[in-house]
């Protein structure tokens, strides 16, 4: 059973449980979050298309907010954190 149910870890109390999400380094790790993020606009604006007709006034618009978010996302910046680690790493070895 543990060489298949082996992705969520047990945390000290028993009532939390934790999973170890790998990425290859810091940019790789931001794409992912980029592309979730986009997915998440694609999918609100396909949504608001349906729903338009029904909700006269919409109060937050979410997929604005998203697009904000992707850009103020440090892409750049975390493509040097993954250089000096990877720098750092080569140094320690």
């Amino acid at each position: 059973m543990s060489k298949y149910l082996n992705t969520s870890k047990v945390l000290n109390d028993q009532t939390e449980y934790s999973a170890e999400i790998k990425f290859v380094n810091y940019f790789e790790l931001g794409c992912t979050i980029t592309d979730m993020l986009k997915l998440c606009i694609l999918a609100l604006n396909q949504e608001t298309q349906k729903t338009s007709e029904k909700v006269e006034n919409q109060s937050i618009n979410v997929a604005l907010i998203l697009e904000v978010v992707l850009q103020m996302f440090p892409m750049d910046e975390l493509e040097l954190l993954t250089e000096i680690n990877e720098l750092v790493m080569a140094d320690s070895l």
